[in-house]
């Protein structure tokens, strides 16, 4: 009889554990103008945001989707744009949906690919487009690691594609996952 409930124990398929499959918390990071850009848009950091994602993932599955949205406030330093302050001020709100993949054993440690959109306002009229709104295109690659009661993601981000100032950030985020 014992043989038997192992023999059934052993051809029954595991049921796959479901990851979080939300999470929210707080983000911050360095970022920093590129290209023709880089005067007037200068670096700085991201000295406080919050973000939320949903991201349903099976442990028994190597990839999945995710949503992100965010938003940060930054200060940045070294640009030209500002002619009041001697800092440019700016908030970003930003939503990208992307895919989430596993190439580990791991089922706690993923890589992420996300697009989106982003709006970004600052203090100041930024150069040569003279605005202080911008929306544009944003594209990212992070890693995010699942810990007992917490993740942790770092993101690199670029943007803002098309018009705008363009800028490459480096993020880390700690979020609380959750049901």
């Amino acid at each position: 009889m014992r043989s038997l409930v192992v023999l059934v124990a052993m051809a029954t398929p595991a049921l796959a554990e479901p990851m979080p499959v939300g999470s929210i918390g707080v983000v911050f990071g360095a970022n920093g103008g590129t290209g023709a850009d880089a005067r007037q848009y200068g670096f700085g950091v991201n000295y406080f945001g919050i973000q939320a994602a949903w991201q349903p993932t099976l442990t028994e599955r190597a990839w999945g989707p995710t949503v992100r949205w965010g938003t940060m406030f930054g200060l940045m330093r070294a640009s030209e744009a500002p002619k009041i302050e001697s800092w440019l001020w700016t908030v970003q709100m930003d939503l990208t949906v992307g895919i989430r993949f596993r190439p580990w054993r791991s089922p706690t440690r993923y890589l992420t690919l996300r697009a989106g959109a982003e709006l970004l306002r600052a203090n100041e009229p930024i150069p040569p487009e003279m605005s202080r709104e911008f929306i544009g295109g944003i594209a990212s690659v992070g890693f995010d690691q699942y810990f007992s009661i917490f993740m942790l993601n770092v993101d690199v981000r670029y943007g803002l594609i098309g018009e705008g100032p363009r800028a490459l950030s480096l993020l880390v985020g700690i979020a609380l996952p959750g049901p």
